[in-house]
């Protein structure tokens, strides 16, 4: 079986009217090429996102101070390894310098300064991956903006919830949550006006529970509903028409 090209894949995924009536049977009906479609699909999404809201930061020298305490440390080691060299720090004698992430295997004669950068690995991870349990247990969760119940459409029964909250930084989160996932294609989250006028894709949700960020310039007084829709693998970046869940924001 002939695949589709590549670069034609990529091109769908990106919203692009690309292909014929043939590519796009072959795309509904083939699961190697669909699969593709799905991960470019699920890439176009991720950097749509504003790179502001996205980037990553170094970890504040408070998570390698939780990160010491709770692996009960040595107090030569109470120095942030990944703050040496910045300033107001001041490098430990006789530290090897090595760059953040970069960990290398233990060997005879290394010095005790692998066990320091095998604990800043560790302080990396924790902090990209936003489980630093030990610095944001005592954090309370944020009052959401708005919240609804999200009701099946039609045939569905499928029941979830959606909530908006702010994070420190600014930015609105919508969470979406249901019960299950139905779609014969992927699942697409969307904001809509009320008349049904105007809509916005937020993007592709991959499991039950996801969170999307709602872009700065959405009023949600204007777009207040959250629906989920059935999207077939097409290439047509427009809404199917078919919705599994529906509601309405409410503060």
């Amino acid at each position: 079986m002939h695949h589709l090209d590549p670069e034609l894949l990529s091109l769908l995924a990106l919203d692009e009217r690309a292909g014929d009536a043939t590519d796009m049977e072959h795309l509904r009906t083939c699961g190697t090429c669909a699969a593709e479609y799905a991960a470019l699909r699920r890439t176009a999404d991720a950097v749509r996102a504003d790179p502001a809201r996205s980037a990553l930061v170094p970890p504040g020298l408070h998570v390698w101070a939780a990160i010491h305490g709770e692996l009960g440390l040595d107090e030569s080691l109470a120095q942030d390894p990944l703050a040496a060299g910045q300033p107001g720090n001041v490098d430990q004698p006789g530290t090897e310098q090595q760059k953040p992430g970069m960990l290398r295997a233990k060997r005879p004669g290394r010095t005790p300064g692998a066990g320091l950068w095998l604990a800043a690995a560790a302080a990396v991870i924790i902090a990209a991956a936003g489980i630093t349990w030990a610095v944001t247990r005592q954090a309370p969760e944020p009052a959401p903006l708005a919240a609804t119940e999200l009701e099946p459409l039609e045939e569905f029964s499928v029941t979830g919830t959606a909530q908006v909250v702010r994070t420190d930084e600014g930015a609105r989160q919508l969470t979406v949550e249901l019960s299950e996932d139905v779609a014969q294609g992927y699942q697409e989250v969307w904001l809509i006006k009320p008349d049904l006028s105007g809509l916005i894709s937020l993007g592709t949700m991959e499991q039950q529970t996801q969170t999307f960020t709602i872009p700065a310039e959405v009023s949600l007084d204007q777009y207040p509903i959250v629906d989920v829709s059935d999207e077939p693998v097409d290439g047509d970046p427009a809404h199917s028409g078919i919705s599994i869940v529906r509601g309405n924001l409410s503060s």
